[in-house]
């Protein structure tokens, strides 16, 4: 197993339309001087987030329309093996994952193939109600008992990959809603992928529009039982891992 000090990880971040908060984001983690790489998909952005990323020190990869976090996250993982990465990381380009925890997140790849930044993990204060938080505790159980080890925080983006999860995912990663996060994960436990779960304090957003408001509770909660019920179909993925020079 790779040292912290000799492992070569890469911070992805998904953005569309983040031009108000990637800047921020990325001087963030270059920052913390861990030796972490940062490369901003640009998912199909109308504003200036691909300027502002690489000025803020990321390499960006941009995407012609946008793809949803799925695609763009795909395009992440397969410029990480391309590269010959060891671990890699999603962090949102709208500042709610704290960069400061991007190592305790990391610090779970030392037992598992993927690491959750947990919300619902007794750290922090974030909260959700209602059909949201019903989803939640639904998926968070049932994929608990897919994993054999206690999940709160399926839904989370927050999340870490080695080698193992990174081949994985390249073989399985869907764009559609919730794939990039029920679906990927339900087909990487199935897979063999080894699961742990990191508790993180999330952020406020610190710019821009939230995705979801409270009106679309109820969809999501339907939603998600939809997406749960599409990965569980799903075949296991065929991985091969290519390893790095020792």
């Amino acid at each position: 197993m790779l040292s912290p000090e000799t492992r070569r990880v890469l911070v992805i971040m998904p953005a569309w339309n983040e031009g108000e908060t990637v800047g921020t984001t990325v001087a963030e983690v270059l920052n913390l001087n861990e030796g972490y790489d940062v490369m901003v998909v640009d998912d199909g952005s109308k504003d200036a987030t691909a300027s502002v990323a690489a000025a803020a020190g990321a390499t960006v990869l941009r995407l012609p329309f946008n793809m949803g976090v799925g695609g763009a996250m795909r395009a992440g993982f397969k410029y990480a093996a391309r590269y010959n990465y060891d671990a890699v990381i999603q962090v949102d380009a709208d500042g709610q994952h704290n960069p400061s925890e991007i190592a305790a997140v990391l610090k779970g790849l030392e037992t598992a193939d993927i690491s959750i930044g947990a919300r619902f993990a007794a750290k922090g204060d974030y909260k959700v109600s209602g059909p949201r938080r019903w989803a939640m505790v639904f998926l968070a159980a049932v994929i608990s008992g897919l994993a054999h080890t206690k999940l709160t925080d399926v839904t989370s983006g927050f999340r870490a990959g080695n080698r193992r999860a990174i081949a994985q995912y390249l073989d399985h990663y869907p764009a559609e809603y919730l794939g990039d996060t029920i679906d990927s994960l339900v087909v990487a436990v199935k897979s063999g992928c080894k699961v742990t779960q990191i508790p993180v304090a999330m952020r406020a957003r610190q710019g821009g529009t939230p995705s979801h408001n409270p009106a679309k509770s109820a969809i999501y909660l339907l939603r998600s039982v939809f997406a749960l019920l599409f990965a569980v179909t799903r075949s296991r993925s065929r991985i091969v891992v290519q390893e790095g020079p020792a």
